[in-house]
């Protein structure tokens, strides 16, 4: 079975906590080792396959007939799977899959992980295209994952332009999803993270035999609540250190009312932010590295605590999405596929149109091997400069960062004004954007290197 590894932070925001009344469902997409590029690209529904086959086991799964068009964010090698990781779909629905989350031995014995069952590698694959509505890939996913069951504990998240939603896998075939309410923000490291949960909301959906299971098995261990990340959960040591600060420096940033410590295991899931939180916001949240604390990597802590709490912006992302579904403008317009690829301390969003039917060259002929003419390893390249003196070159970062949205959101509203809506126009405008992107992170680059020692 050919897997790899895979590590991330989701960030979920609803409609009325965000500043323009859109949902946005973000993600960096960490990995281990050497890079793993990334390509952008759009799939025609004449592209799906009737039978996905996964590249990790073999395992066949039949499909639905006519797919939707999509946006993906898939691995440039494909020896490992598809590993769609983001996209959104030609009725504005967005998914972003996957948050690899924790587990525990209670429900391993009961219900373990299936080696031949579906993986992070093909669920946007495989849900993405079947869905017109955020609820709909939720249902779609749950029923393939009691289906087939899969082999790995995942966080994937869906959005339309009402609902956002996360999805958390629960051993080999059972899963629970909540509805995030539309005044909270989420920020979800690498645990399971649901907590609270009301199996008789309208606001939650999960395998039919969960509560029945729950009962039976005794799982439960409080006597007043149902709390599924006390009952699925991890609550280790490497959660101390690895995912509960994460989650904790967000919240004290963002939430209305942070409370906690840094190695809590009980800090909350659904939060009220302290301000509608906007694009700029959530790439923050996606760069955090602990800044103004001890623990930042690039501070003034000692060297213990520099390296005590694993940070969210960190040297190998390999790329960071908002997908963003808009309420004010019209459906053409809606669906925006925010993208930066490489370390995010140093990388800058673009907003493309999803409603197209090719997506920039620059971003989507990403090579295997290095090559600057393209901006994954063109940011990659940065990222590898600017980590070797963060002090030394942040000031030209965090301007490049600001600049970019700045002359992007620039364009976009000029684009928008012109109420253009050819899928064609749309495109010419990625292309703008894109290259601006590229030009911008070439400047970057130059000056760095002049101001370098």
């Amino acid at each position: 079975m050919k897997k790899k590894m895979s590590s991330c932070t989701t960030v979920l925001v609803g409609k009325a906590a965000s500043y323009d009344g859109s949902t946005m469902i973000a993600r960096n997409e960490d990995g281990y080792g050497r890079p793993n590029p990334q390509k952008f690209v759009v799939v025609q529904p004449a592209e799906q396959p009737t039978i996905f086959k996964s590249e990790a086991n073999g395992v066949e799964v039949p499909l639905p007939t006519a797919p939707l068009r999509c946006t993906l964010t898939p691995d440039v090698d494909p020896a490992y799977g598809v590993w769609g990781g983001s996209g959104i779909n030609s009725q504005n629905v967005a998914m972003t899959a996957c948050e690899t989350i924790t587990t525990n031995p209670e429900i391993l014995a009961i219900d373990p992980f299936v080696d031949e069952g579906i993986g992070e590698a093909d669920f946007l694959s495989i849900t993405l295209p079947y869905c017109q509505t955020a609820r709909e890939g939720v249902s779609r996913l749950g029923q393939l994952l009691e289906t087939y069951g899969t082999y790995e504990p995942n966080g994937i998240a869906f959005a339309d332009h009402d609902e956002v939603w996360y999805l958390e896998t629960i051993g080999g075939h059972h899963w629970a999803a909540i509805r995030i309410p539309d005044d909270a923000y989420v920020i979800a490291p690498n645990r399971f993270n649901i907590d609270q949960f009301d199996f008789e909301s309208v606001d939650t959906l999960f395998a039919a035999d969960l509560p029945a299971m729950i009962e039976q098995f005794h799982l439960n261990p409080d006597t007043d609540q149902v709390n599924l990340r006390h009952i699925f959960g991890s609550a280790t040591e490497k959660d101390r250190s690895y995912n509960n600060p994460r989650a904790w420096y967000i919240q004290q940033r963002f939430s209305l009312k942070p409370s906690g410590q840094p190695t809590d295991h009980d800090l909350p899931f659904i939060c009220r932010p302290n301000k509608q939180l906007t694009i700029a916001d959530v790439k923050w949240m996606l760069s955090a590295h602990y800044q103004n604390t001890p623990f930042d990597p690039y501070g003034q802590g000692t060297a213990e605590e520099q390296q005590r709490y694993r940070p969210i912006g960190l040297n190998r992302n390999e790329e960071v999405h908002i997908l963003q579904i808009r309420n004010d403008v019209p459906a053409e317009l809606a669906g925006i596929h925010w993208l930066a690829y490489g370390p995010n301390p140093f990388n800058g969003l673009v907003p493309f149109y999803a409603a197209v039917d090719q997506t920039p060259a620059v971003y989507r002929q990403t090579t295997v091997d290095f090559n600057p003419n393209n901006i994954y390893w063109l940011s990659r390249l940065v990222a590898v400069l600017a980590d070797t003196n963060y002090n030394h070159y942040s000031e030209l970062t965090t301007n490049f960062e600001a600049n970019l949205l700045a002359q992007c959101r620039q364009q976009q509203i000029n684009f928008e004004q012109k109420q253009v809506l050819a899928s064609a126009d749309l495109a010419l405008y990625n292309e703008t954007v894109a290259q601006l992107a590229f030009k911008l992170t070439n400047q970057l680059l130059g000056e760095m290197v002049a101001l370098g020692r």
